[in-house]
């Protein structure tokens, strides 16, 4: 997936905004306020997601692709490469995975207003 496929697959998803608060090498999406991915635009190919601690561990093992977050808490946050052999179906269940952590951490009324179910259940293992 490039960029305008990461871009176009981000901005189907509720309440989703764009935009690059750390300068023009970072595009950035939230949902309600709260950044699920980074992709850098200066770096190549990849992007910032977040992921549950445990499964992080486990797709940086099991993916060259997939490394500690590249500035970011490399507890919660992978960085991951574009460029390699992940499938689109994987990419977009790391981007899938992320964008259902920050909306199950949002408060229960901000998840009504958006639209999404109050309980959130998270995607299976990817």
């Amino acid at each position: 997936m490039d960029v305008e496929q990461i871009r176009d697959y981000c901005l189907e998803k509720p309440a989703v905004t764009e935009g690059f608060p750390f300068g023009e090498e970072t595009l950035v999406f939230k949902v309600a306020g709260k950044i699920f991915l980074l992709f850098s635009l200066d770096r190549g190919s990849q992007f910032n997601v977040k992921c549950d601690p445990e499964l992080a561990v486990e797709l940086r093992e099991q993916h060259p692709e997939v490394q500690p977050g590249y500035h970011m808490n490399k507890t919660h946050w992978n960085t991951v490469r574009t460029d390699g052999s992940l499938t689109r179906k994987q990419l977009c269940e790391m981007i899938d995975h992320s964008y259902e952590l920050v909306v199950k951490s949002l408060p229960k009324k901000v998840r009504v207003e958006m639209g999404a179910p109050s309980k959130l259940p998270l995607q299976g293992r990817l």
